[in-house]
């Protein structure tokens, strides 16, 4: 078991960069099944989920091979079924998208219920929506989902989504791009990642339109091919590490973002009080002062995200005045909530809403990360803290950050993670994945 040990209290300064993103990297892995071919992807982010779903492609027949830093070659011609029987798959929510991409690729697809962090029920009814609306149909059998077509091959469609759901909208995606005719998706999300998977399929020769928009055309083709791609920055990361900078009163320049993709991060920091410069590819963030309060409401792109959500809970329990943060996508995201009462924290929680009464300062205390979002927010809460902080759970922290650890020592953190003996657990095992 690993831990990550906190000496908090230092303001961090200097430059870092940031990896690929993984919530772009996720989908695009899944969908070169569809190229048929070798896909050299770049910019991947080394991180565990990343190395579950190429994992899983292995494990389908895929031939997965290093390049160079951060980059694969990933040649899925010999994957020959519509079956993804990998134990793997119950430990990643991602890989949902293996419905849309062996329905796309072979006209049918048995595929394992996926994991990922709890954050209440995540039904997948848009999904399904999307693919009767090309002309299947997807039942329970033997606890898989089974997508097949009975009435010959996909075609296209008119989707519209009740929610403008990411998940979805990628899978509608993915079955369309080779389904005969044309397929729209009204009420499609907008998330930068959505565009990033667009872009990688149309450069395997897809005809997609509208990606970033709320209205997606695709026009299907017989066949796609390989291709070389980078996948986009990780704004979530970029975020993370923003609200670090701001949360120490240190001075950081964050490298190798989109600040578009940015801009409700660091519109809240600046209303704190924090100092943002932007220039091309890169946001400074810097802090004179204690920050204020702030409201946040998040919401699907471009409203404020909610992966963002436990790190700004974190920097807003030491932010002067009375905040409120309401939770506009999931169900379960304030279980951080308990972990920063550990750490003298004055937040609490009535359904969808908290309420955040600023201290000075938090403490530092044993805590666990209880999902991946909630491990960055214990970080971050980390460094600001007087004393030591001791983080647990770690593992579900190395599903989404590449060499966090050792990318905030390099800004002088006084941070290290540690292996230590397993410690029996005092309640239910959280998901992995």
């Amino acid at each position: 078991m690993k831990k990550i040990i906190i000496n908090g209290g230092r303001k961090l300064r200097g430059d870092i960069s940031v990896s690929g993103m993984k919530n772009a990297a996720l989908p695009i892995v899944f969908a070169t099944i569809l190229s048929g071919d070798e896909c050299i992807l770049e910019n991947l982010p080394d991180v565990t989920d990343v190395a579950l779903s190429l994992k899983i492609l292995e494990d389908m027949g895929a031939t997965v091979r290093t390049t160079g830093r951060n980059a694969v070659a990933v040649d899925t011609s010999r994957i020959g079924g519509d079956v993804s029987d990998s134990p793997l798959v119950g430990r990643l929510r991602a890989s949902t998208y293996l419905l849309g991409a062996l329905l796309g690729r072979f006209g049918e697809a048995l595929v394992g219920f996926s994991g990922g962090c709890d954050f209440g029920v995540r039904p997948i009814d848009q999904h399904i929506k999307g693919f009767q609306a090309l002309g299947a149909e997807v039942r329970i059998e033997n606890g898989c989902n089974h997508a097949f077509c009975p009435h010959g091959g996909l075609h296209g469609g008119s989707v519209y989504l009740d929610i403008a759901s990411v998940g979805a909208t990628i899978n509608v995606m993915l079955a369309a791009v080779t389904a005969a005719g044309k397929t729209t998706i009204d009420n499609a999300a907008r998330e930068p990642h959505i565009v990033d998977l667009a872009n990688f399929l149309n450069m395997c020769g897809a005809r997609i339109s509208g990606a970033g928009t709320s209205f997606i055309k695709i026009t299907g083709v017989e066949k796609l091919h390989g291709c070389s791609y980078t996948i986009i920055p990780d704004m979530i990361e970029a975020g993370t590490y923003m609200v670090a900078a701001a949360a120490t009163g240190g001075r950081v320049t964050v490298r190798g973002v989109i600040p578009k993709h940015m801009e409700t991060v660091t519109a809240k920091l600046q209303e704190m009080g924090a100092g943002i410069d932007e220039k091309d590819d890169a946001i400074t963030v810097s802090r004179s002062s204690r920050l204020t309060r702030a409201n946040i409401k998040t919401y699907f792109y471009p409203g404020f995200p909610t992966d963002m959500h436990p790190q700004f809970g974190a920097l807003l329990a030491t932010a002067e005045g009375t905040s409120i943060i309401t939770e506009g996508v999931f169900d379960n995201r304030f279980r951080y909530v308990d972990e920063l009462a550990k750490m003298n924290a004055d937040i609490k929680v009535e359904g969808r809403t908290a309420t955040v009464i600023g201290r000075e300062r938090l403490t530092g205390a044993p805590v666990k990360a209880v999902d991946l979002r909630a491990g960055a927010a214990l970080i971050i809460a980390g460094l600001a803290a007087e004393g030591t902080t001791e983080i647990s759970g770690v593992e579900t922290i190395e599903r989404g950050y590449d060499d966090i650890v050792g990318k905030l020592r390099g800004l002088g953190a006084d941070i290290r993670m540690i292996e230590c003996e397993n410690e029996p657990e005092k309640e239910t095992p959280d998901k992995a994945g």
